[in-house]
């Protein structure tokens, strides 16, 4: 269960940082957002279901 709950909060750090950077090119880029706008909203999709899955098991284990 921790390893689980530690890989988790891995993909959610790792989720929140892809965002940071990627979100910021993909609106300057010229046509990026039409481009990419699948994309970053998948990424908010995932970040949004990891907040879930790491919160969760944290109110258990804490």
């Amino acid at each position: 269960m921790t390893t689980a709950f530690q890989f988790a909060l891995f993909a959610l750090i790792a989720t929140s940082f892809l965002l940071v950077v990627g979100v910021p090119v993909a609106f300057a880029s010229p046509g990026g957002w039409s481009d990419n706008k699948n994309i970053v909203f998948s990424g908010a999709s995932l970040w949004i279901g990891l907040v879930f899955l790491v919160g969760i098991p944290n109110s258990f284990i804490s």
